[in-house]
């Protein structure tokens, strides 16, 4: 593992142990070089996840885009980015336990909006507006009128 400061190659593993999420492990590595510390998280590598998009194209999952778009849809809004990560977390969850070798990402925005629907409702809104592109205020007004009779 290469230091983030100096860029050595010396490095070692000073401490493990399972990460917060008990899905990966946490490991304190101590640079030989330059005596900083850093951590890294190792996870298991899962079978390749293909994504299909909105216009049949294919790609390889990345779990920085839903990331992205959760951060911009909670931008200035009470969440935490511990928040942020636990709801990535758990949609990731629900993708790959699915066993699928290959979902749209129509069902992966449909995961992502149910779960900030229960942690903050602007947040959710945000993100629903973009993901399911309203073309007018009438459509805005729908989507908030269900909000409100849950």
């Amino acid at each position: 593992m290469k230091c983030p400061f100096c860029s050595s190659e010396n490095t070692r593993v000073i401490d493990s142990r399972p990460a917060d999420d008990n899905n990966s492990i946490r490991r304190r590595r101590l640079c030989d070089e330059c005596g900083k510390r850093f951590t890294t998280y190792e996870k298991v590598e899962t079978i390749p996840l293909i994504v299909i998009k909105k216009d049949n194209n294919r790609e390889q999952y990345d779990r920085s885009k839903i990331e992205a778009g959760v951060l911009r849809a909670c931008h200035k809004r009470p969440v935490s980015i511990n928040e942020i990560n636990q709801l990535v977390d758990e949609v990731e969850t629900e993708i790959f336990n699915r066993e699928e070798k290959e979902i749209p990402s129509s069902v992966i925005g449909e995961i992502v909006m149910d779960k900030l629907k229960d942690l903050e409702a602007v947040a959710y809104v945000r993100f629903a507006s973009v993901y399911r592109e309203f073309k007018d205020v009438n459509t805005f007004m729908s989507e908030l009128k269900k909000m409100l009779d849950k």
